[in-house]
């Protein structure tokens, strides 16, 4: 019987240029088109749902009212391999940001269904196929790029950027370059990373990257140190699209050349015919994280043991997301997490009533989606092929979070790319952005899952000539704690050593008082004062960042200094470690307004640059300008103001974060659009100098100021003290339940893992290898981790 709705069909159009088409997996867990159902692709929309157990399927369209989709299902081509031995699809490089053809390996199947027919499973429409208009529909459906790969290339097209050394380059014509494979360095016979210098033509190698995997000798930085000519393109990179390695030594960062194929011709190269014949810094930097393995052999030398499950479930590697997946892995094995995304029909009854129009769109469901991937145990199997012979230990394939990845990074400057980036400051974003989404959704803030991580930390301030004092309270959710460089000498590979610092030394030396210069309101003059601080409140969970830095070549780079974790691996703080308020003996400074105008620095952002080696001054006042908690704007805001006049003068007695002119109704009426009070937008905006970005950070991370001392304060009673998250509890024990380690030159390259401990053991999670951890190698990964995660006990 024919489907009564093919001229409903008929009337669809195919997904546009810009539209997602979710053909590879279903948007709301991880069932895909590998499956034995397949995957259904909307086709008014094209989300993707599975038609299973689950049939997120069935939900979307008794939801949105569609009708019809195509089921796709794929499976490897026949061929003399076995099916076991098919590789994987490529991971998308940085040449190959098209998509992948698929059909040289695999085939697909389709079938166009109507629900209206059949609202359970669907009903195949057989002769629909046969119609030349649904025959165009699914040809384009199927030919579009799909979400995944969609997301990977906007991911690398946004990486780049121009400056002003690539924009105003000035060229002296110098002739043509020796051609391709006779070319070498000017200073050396190195024939490969060779960087020709855009302004003169001169030819240099380039440094030693990737502990060795590229050789070079640095004469072409030196060629820079000694003309100041800054842009140099890599010889081997250059292609006919016009696509190049540019590196800027002025600005140190890669950079984009919009007049690259105007600048080569000055030397004689046609981009035209150019030929790629050496990889780029972004392939070699994922080829080199990849490898970063995290030793997977125990003491003895025997492969470590894989294990699969419930809450053993891989992440596969999307080219530089290590430092994601160690985020993930341990925030879903806490309680509040686990209780709050996770459980065998909350996916399905959040899909029922989501307020997105796309589950793709939502962060609700991409987090549901992820906790049902890795604490279901559903996926949890061995992949095929995974092993290189009997012998060798079997793998999961790991799950691919490129839809999870995409929502989150969104419009983020660093998450939206397809670098390598920092899992403290990841784990930060993620928790600004789950709140910003329960502050959206007001029935989803009162079961926060971040919650557990939130403290209060207070800041007492006394002037050290009227003895006066201030206190404030910040709300926290990680402790950034530094860690003292002593070095001991060398290793035999002339690696410098350094000299283990317990952990609970680096926990107090946040604790300890320090003096700093201070425009006292009391005294109205400059003076010193003593800052002391110390927890308002303990968390459920307690984060510590070991901050590990040093500054090389105006570059942070890391330091493996070794952190000695106390007996049991157990934090204990007592009631020296609290702080008490003010006392009857004190005296508060002048007022409420008085006292705000104190300076008041984020804990965190200042002992990260005067980890660093800048005076704690200059920390102070960059911290002022550019907003008060944002350390990586303050540090350029420093290398921007070095030759000062005024860089080391004591702070204005009025000095005070934020800006002193009055928000403008726009900005205010702005952040009142998205649910705020007009005092909680204003007070937002003057803590953050007017900028409404930062603003937005600043409200969702004060969600219980009110704004309210923006108003004329109350001449009598004492100020009431800031609402905390944690507990006053003492003493308060912590038990480490997970670290996250890396590998690598800085954090923003090599490679992240976790270890968490399930039961009385500790699991590895390597992207998508997840092992028994040798207990060996735990103590010694355990005093170089970079996060430590504590659950109170």
């Amino acid at each position: 019987m024919a489907c009564p709705h093919l001229a409903d069909l008929q009337r669809l159009s195919p997904p546009r240029l810009s539209q997602s088409v979710h053909r590879e997996e279903c948007t709301q867990c991880f069932d895909n088109q590998d499956g034995a159902q397949g995957v259904e692709v909307c086709l008014s929309c094209f989300n993707g749902g599975c038609n299973g157990d689950r049939n997120h399927m069935r939900t979307h369209l008794q939801k949105s009212g569609h009708r019809f989709t195509l089921n796709v299902r794929r499976k490897p081509k026949p061929s003399t391999k076995r099916a076991e031995d098919e590789e994987p699809p490529a991971k998308i490089s940085k040449l190959a940001i098209v998509e992948e053809r698929e059909e040289d390996k695999y085939e697909h199947a389709t079938i166009v269904k109507c629900w209206t027919c059949n609202p359970e499973k669907g009903r195949e429409i057989p002769d629909a196929i046969s119609d030349p208009k649904v025959k165009t529909l699914v040809a384009e459906t199927m030919l579009s790029l799909s979400s995944a790969r969609q997301s990977e290339v906007k991911a690398w097209e946004e990486e780049f950027e121009a400056c002003e050394h690539t924009l105003l380059l000035q060229q002296t014509n110098a002739g043509a370059i020796p051609a391709s494979g006779l070319a070498h360095c000017a200073a050396c016979e190195l024939t490969s990373n060779l960087w020709l210098c855009l302004t003169c033509g001169s030819l240099g190698c380039g440094r030693v990257q990737y502990g060795g995997v590229q050789g070079g000798n640095g004469h072409g930085l030196k060629h820079f140190e000694e003309t100041g000519h800054g842009v140099c393109v890599k010889l081997g990179t250059i292609t006919p699209e016009g696509g190049a390695d540019i590196y800027c030594y002025n600005c140190n960062d890669a950079r984009l050349d919009p007049a690259l194929s105007d600048h080569l011709a000055v030397f004689g190269i046609n981009v035209k015919t150019a030929q790629k014949t050496e990889k780029s810094m972004t392939e070699m930097q994922i080829e080199h994280n990849l490898k970063y393995d995290f030793s997977l052999t125990g003491e003895d030398g025997r492969a470590l043991e894989p294990v699969f499950g419930p809450g053993l479930t891989g992440l596969s590697n999307l080219g530089n997301s290590c430092y994601m997946a160690s985020v993930l892995q341990t925030i879903f094995s806490l309680p509040s997490f686990k209780a709050r995304y996770f459980s065998p029909s909350a996916t399905t009854e959040h899909a029922a009533q989501c307020a997105e129009s796309l589950p793709a769109d939502c962060v609700e469901c991409q987090m549901r989606k992820v906790a049902d991937g890795l604490l279901s145990g559903r996926y949890a199997h061995p992949a095929h092929g995974s092993a290189s012979s009997v012998n060798d230990p079997v793998f999961q394939e790991g799950l691919r979070p490129t839809g999870f990845k995409a929502l989150i990074g969104k419009g983020h400057e660093e998450f939206s790319t397809m670098k390598q980036q920092d899992s403290e400051e990841f784990l930060g974003h993620l928790i600004t952005v789950l709140r910003r989404d329960a502050h959206k959704y007001k029935d989803r803030s009162a079961e926060d899952a971040t919650a557990v991580f939130t403290y209060g930390m207070e800041q007492r301030l006394q002037c050290g000539v009227c003895s006066k004092v201030s206190y404030r309270t910040d709300p926290m959710d990680v402790l950034s704690v530094p860690v003292t460089a002593v070095e001991s000498g060398k290793d035999a590979d002339g690696k410098t050593l350094y000299t283990p610092i317990p952990l609970v030394a680096c926990v107090d030396a946040v604790l300890t008082p320090e003096s700093l210069e201070y425009g006292c309101p009391s005294c109205g003059t400059s003076v010193n004062a003593l800052k002391q601080t110390k927890f308002a409140s303990f968390p459920d969970v307690l984060v510590v960042h070991a901050k590990k830095f040093q500054l090389v070549n105006w570059v942070p780079t890391k330091l493996d200094i070794p952190l000695i974790l106390p007996t049991g691996d157990e934090l204990v703080f007592n009631a020296q470690h609290l702080g008490v308020g003010l006392q009857p003996n004190e005296i508060e400074l002048p007022s409420a307004a008085a006292a705000a105008s104190a300076p008041q620095f984020d804990v965190a952002a200042m002992a990260q640059l005067e980890g660093m080696g800048f005076p704690t001054i200059r920390c102070q006042k960059a911290l002022l300008a550019t907003g008060g908690s944002n350390w990586e704007a303050a540090m350029e805001w420093l290398f921007a103001h070095m030759e000062d006049p005024d860089i080391d003068a004591p702070l204005p007695a009025s000095g005070r974060r934020g800006s002193s002119s009055e928000p403008s109704e726009e900005q205010i009426a702005m952040l009142a659009d998205m649910g705020f009070t007009p005092a909680q937008a204003k007070k937002a905006l003057r803590e953050t100098s007017g900028n409404a970005e930062r603003a937005v950070e600043w409200l969702f991370n004060h969600p219980d100021d009110t704004g309210a001392d923006d108003a004329p304060a109350a001449p009598a009673a004492a100020a009431a003290p800031a609402t905390v998250s944690g507990t006053k509890d003492v003493p308060a024990k912590y038990k480490l339940k997970a670290f996250v380690s890396h590998k690598g030159p800085s954090v923003h390259s090599g490679h992240y893992v976790a270890h968490i401990r399930t039961g009385d053991a500790w699991v590895l999670f390597n992207d998508e290898k997840v092992v028994k951890a040798d207990e060996e190698s735990v103590k010694e990964l355990k005093k170089l981790a970079y996060l430590y995660v504590f659950e109170k006990v």
